[in-house]
């Protein structure tokens, strides 16, 4: 299985999109920042989005269509799936 994924801070105002193929390993190393880089700077530790896909190259393309997409409707989407922007990391697993 593999995940295109969105994560946020606790102000909602930096989002992150990314792909794995495990999202309770990467969710964690998010939320302990255990991996340097983009999420780890603007302390994006909020799991508010995901989709799963049976197909890598299916969950590539999804990640690099929702990275195109405008603030506004990365937004939407959000709001769609998880209406108060909860953290849904403890519904995994």
């Amino acid at each position: 299985m593999y995940y295109v994924y969105m994560m946020t801070n606790w102000t909602n105002n930096v989002l992150y999109i990314g792909v794995t193929n495990d999202l309770i390993r990467r969710t964690f190393e998010h939320k302990t920042k255990t991996v340097p880089g983009f999420t780890q700077r603007y302390n994006l530790n909020k799991l508010v989005y995901f989709e799963d896909f049976t197909n890598i190259n299916q969950a590539i393309d999804r990640e690099k269509q929702l990275k195109g997409w405008k603030r506004e409707r990365k937004n939407q989407l959000i709001n769609d799936f998880n209406k108060d922007w909860l953290d849904l990391s403890g519904m995994l697993g």
